[in-house]
């Protein structure tokens, strides 16, 4: 068990400097339903962040990473997008405004099940009515645990973050296992669903 923030770092450092900077398979799948205003919590190297804001999206991107955010920095700035990234305590962000598309992939699991369902329930309020809340997490049958600190996880249920947007429209669903190291695997839950406009009384 790892201090992830310590682990994505590393990481991150790793890719920036192979310039390993393709969207993975979750990323593809949320980019088509990127628009206006967003909020990418969670958005690691920023490689989905930048690809929307080559699109024409403003993009708030935040990540504990700060070899992460100075990628982000640098990249945005040669582009000359609308990408803004902040290094921040993921745990205690305060999100302060709304978006027409809040993105949140491979973050909620690194919390304890109460915070990472606070979390979400704050992600979903913040996104604006008739906007898309794009949301990927771990999930019961994940047997690759060496990411996470002790108690500082959650697995959800495989049905649970599509039942989490109960009363939005479903616009992606879909459940994709990985091999991981050691033979075992990570299983991902994926739910893009929009926000309905409030019914007229």
């Amino acid at each position: 068990m790892v201090d992830p923030v310590a682990f994505f770092n590393t990481q991150f450092k790793r890719q920036i400097e192979s310039k390993e900077f393709a969207l993975n398979p979750f990323e593809q799948a949320a980019l088509p339903y990127m628009k206006g205003r967003v909020l990418d919590m969670g958005c690691g190297l920023g490689n989905l962040a930048l690809e929307a804001g080559r699109r024409g999206c403003e993009v708030l991107a935040v990540d504990a990473s700060v070899a992460a955010v100075e990628r982000i920095k640098r990249d945005a700035a040669v582009s000359n997008v609308l990408v803004h990234p902040v290094t921040a305590d993921l745990g205690s962000y305060e999100i302060l405004e709304n978006y027409d598309t809040v993105v949140s992939i491979g973050l909620l699991m690194f919390f304890p099940r109460d915070k990472a369902l606070t979390l979400l329930g704050a992600l979903q309020d913040h996104v604006k009515e008739g906007g898309c809340g794009i949301v990927n997490v771990l999930i019961e049958g994940t047997t690759y645990l060496d990411m996470f600190l002790d108690g500082h996880y959650t697995l959800f249920g495989r049905e649970e973050l599509e039942q989490s947007f109960a009363g939005w429209k479903i616009l992606l669903s879909r459940h994709d296992t990985f091999d991981a190291p050691g033979g075992k695997s990570k299983v991902f839950s994926t739910v893009i669903a929009r926000k309905p406009f409030p019914t007229l009384q």
